[in-house]
């Protein structure tokens, strides 16, 4: 995972929490999942559209 242990991502938990807050966290990661979700249809849309342009 990016090359970290277990102990660098339980410290980048905590800061995140002492950053943010508990009650921010979920939040932001519910945008951060849209956008990866967003991403990979844009992707896969111009994946479909070079495959529709070749054929």
């Amino acid at each position: 995972m990016f090359g970290l242990g277990w102990t660098e991502v339980i410290v980048v938990i905590v800061v995140a929490l002492l950053i943010f807050g508990p009650k921010k966290i979920p939040e932001i990661g519910s945008v951060f999942g849209k956008t990866l979700r967003e991403f990979k249809d844009s992707i896969n849309a111009s994946d479909d559209e070079y495959s529709n342009d070749k054929s």
